[in-house]
């Protein structure tokens, strides 16, 4: 027994990480992930390389990866091993808010440290491979530029958003909203001279797909991708360089433009710092890619403070139904009446909070201490608290980063929740270092955040709990704009498997007029979404949103009973997700669990669907349904839906149809005798 213990010992030891030495005074590392299925392969030569394979296929051919310094120092470039280590890592996260209680974190880690005063760190997961830079100085530097190449073995399709900004120069493309529709080509195709930003997602002939992404960016740029123009099927990381003059403007004067820059990417003051995580996540279907934890497990975990005060949950929002109410007796708009009127209605349904947005501020500017004539906050804040309904006040962006300290201190002595923080724009060091000092400062003072107007998340979530949400996604607030319509049906099932793999989402879904593809209109003042009703209460399970917005007027909820009824129960932080079934830009389910019930969501593209879907996640016992599925007539009437009450059946297998933009949702729960 002894000697066949040892012998398991060794061969684990082997997976974990080989290391050689070639001919040509190279050395070689490899490390695998704990199912074997991942290798990675790190080469140290003039260069520092590394490749992936996933079950024999090649998943990235030999990539070099270095960091420049701004006095020639190339980390990377005929760097000197000093040791190396290996571990395995196997530990169980618990979450306070997320998709699931608990996460598994597990991984064999290979770390090398260089003569040249840094260190690189590879991890192989399971599910995807990461690898991160690590200084290990204790002077002052500057990071000139980060090498980040993605070599892939074939012209791969991907699903791209390209930056949607003017692109005549990467200085105009760095300020940017981080919202766009998906490109679905060939990486060969690549548009000219235009980043895109990530997660970016390819497939391989094998049905394979690849996601790249990012996590943990604490103090450093974010990256972008953009065509290497060495091999026709590479990609490279671009970032923006450190600002170096800028200025208030753009929209509303509430915006920070930058005029300069340096000719560095990132500027520390002392050593030992934790670059970014750079993730390939390898998925063997693609439902695979809209239930992945990488992100979140690979960023800084939770600071030692206390956030049990966090209160995720739904919002009732004013800005996408503009203000809209009837059968009211005062003039409804930015005003305690139509505040309180919201305030009502949320308490009524038990929904946690009510946003001010745009306007309860003097416009132009940019001075959150400037409140307008017609708003008592006040007494708002009073009727609010009265109700048990916080309020959340939606800030610009120039105006909440003058003087984060005070606003804080002051809103919160007030009894505001939290801050909806909106046009940031931008992803260089200085905004990201904006990002992680607003969440410390908003968490010191026990304020919700939601991130609106800027980039993906990439795990400040955890090491901050009270920043619930992000936006960084093309979402239902542009159909009020006819220059901003796109075929958001057909979006709606694509980010999913793609942007939603870096975190939550701010899509601010909820619309109770829904249109068919020919009957859309862009209307500012009643707005509408694309597909069915049914549509808009799936997306309340599929997408991941701690602090979920309704975007729709009370008066159009309140004619609405059952589908409200059916919102306002429905979690928003959950025990457990499983995605059931899935493919890109054409249909999702999830499956999210919160106690003894679970939540089932479907969507489809324009293309009608009938999908089984299998609950044996459900286990023993008989369970019911409370089910919303498209109406008969709904291919017409998009606001047509049936609600039901159906027995799951014993071999767990539900047949559910949908008509062309359209949905399916159930709530599913132990049936009582």
């Amino acid at each position: 027994m002894k000697r066949k213990k040892n012998f398991r010992i060794v061969i684990l030891l082997l997976l974990v990480c080989t290391y050689t030495t070639t001919s040509f005074s190279q050395k070689v590392f490899v490390t695998s992930s704990p199912d074997g299925k991942l290798k990675a392969t790190v080469l140290i030569g003039k260069d520092i390389q590394y490749s992936v394979s996933y079950a024999n296929d090649s998943i990235l051919s030999f990539s070099p990866i270095s960091m420049t310094l701004d006095n020639g120092i190339v980390w990377g470039k005929n760097s000197q091993i000093q040791n190396h280590s290996t571990r395995m890592v196997n530990q169980q996260i618990e979450t306070p808010i997320y998709k699931r209680k608990t996460i598994t974190d597990n991984c064999n880690e290979l770390t090398l440290h260089f003569k040249e005063g840094f260190s690189l760190i590879f991890r192989a997961y399971n599910e995807g491979f990461a690898y991160r830079f690590v200084s290990e100085q204790q002077t002052p530097f500057n990071v000139k530029d980060e090498q980040a190449i993605f070599n892939f073995p074939v012209d791969h399709k991907a699903f791209i958003a390209y930056v949607d900004a003017e692109h005549k120069s990467f200085d105009t493309q760095y300020f940017n909203s981080f919202e766009n529709i998906y490109k679905h080509t060939r990486l060969s195709e690549w548009e000219n001279n235009r980043l895109a930003f990530m997660p970016i997602v390819m497939g391989d002939e094998n049905g394979k797909k690849i996601c790249i992404t990012e996590s943990d960016i604490i103090s450093y740029p974010g990256m972008y991708l953009y065509p290497n123009t060495m091999n026709k099927h590479s990609l490279k990381g671009v970032f923006a360089p450190y600002p170096d003059q800028v200025v208030q403007g753009g929209y509303n004067n509430i915006q920070a433009k930058v005029v300069s820059r340096k000719n560095y990417i990132a500027h520390y003051d002392q050593g030992d710092i934790k670059f970014p995580w750079r993730i390939i996540v390898i998925a063997e279907n693609d439902s695979q890619l809209a239930d992945n934890d990488m992100v979140y497990k690979l960023s800084t975990p939770q600071k030692d403070a206390d956030f049990s005060w966090v209160k995720p949950g739904k919002v009732a929002w004013e800005w996408w139904n503009d203000w809209n109410l009837f059968n009211v007796n005062f003039k409804a708009g930015i005003n305690n009446e139509t505040y309180k009127y919201y305030i009502d209605f949320a308490s009524k349904y038990g929904i946690e909070y009510v946003i001010l947005d745009d306007g309860w501020s003097t416009p132009k500017k940019a001075d959150l201490f400037d409140i307008v004539p017609e708003i008592n906050l006040e007494e708002l804040v009073s009727y609010a608290k009265s109700k048990n309904v916080g309020l959340i006040l939606w800030a610009g962006y120039y105006a909440f980063s003058k003087d984060m300290e005070g606003i804080c201190r002051h809103y919160s002595q007030m009894g505001i929740k939290g801050f909806k923080i909106d046009f940031m724009d931008r992803d260089d060091q200085l905004m990201t270092d904006f990002h992680y000092k607003a969440a410390e400062i908003a968490a010191r003072y026990k304020l919700i955040l939601d991130y609106h107007g800027t980039y993906k998340p990439t795990g400040l979530q955890r090491t901050f709990p009270n920043v619930l949400n992000h936006e960084g996604i093309y979402g239902l607030e542009q159909l009020k704009f006819e220059h901003k319509v796109v075929d958001l049906v057909t979006y709606d099932v694509t980010f999913p498997f793609i942007r939603m793999l870096a975190g939550p989402v701010d899509y601010t879904q909820g619309a109770m007029r829904n249109a068919t593809q020919s009957n859309f209109r862009a209307i500012v003042s009643e707005p509408m979404s694309m597909g069915t009703r049914c549509r808009q209460l799936a997306q309340y399970v599929i997408f991941e949103s701690p602090l979920s917005m309704l975007c729709d007027s009370p008066s159009n909820y309140m004619r609405e009973e059952e589908c409200i009824r059916y919102i306002a129960d429905i979690p928003t932080v959950w025990d457990n997700t499983i995605a059931l079934n899935g493919k890109i830009g054409e249909y999702i389910t999830i499956a999210r669990q919160k106690g003894n019930t679970w939540y089932v969501g479907s969507m489809t593209n324009w293309d009608a669907r009938t999908l089984e879907i299998d609950l044996s996640f459900l286990g023993n016992g008989n369970y019911q349904a409370e089910i919303f599925r498209d109406g008969i007539n709904a291919d017409k009437a998009a606001c047509d839906y049936r609600k039901e009450i159906i027995d799951i059946p014993e071999n767990r297998k539900l047949k559910i149809s949908m008509a062309p933009g359209g949905g399916y949702a159930m709530k599913v729960y132990p049936k009582t005798k």
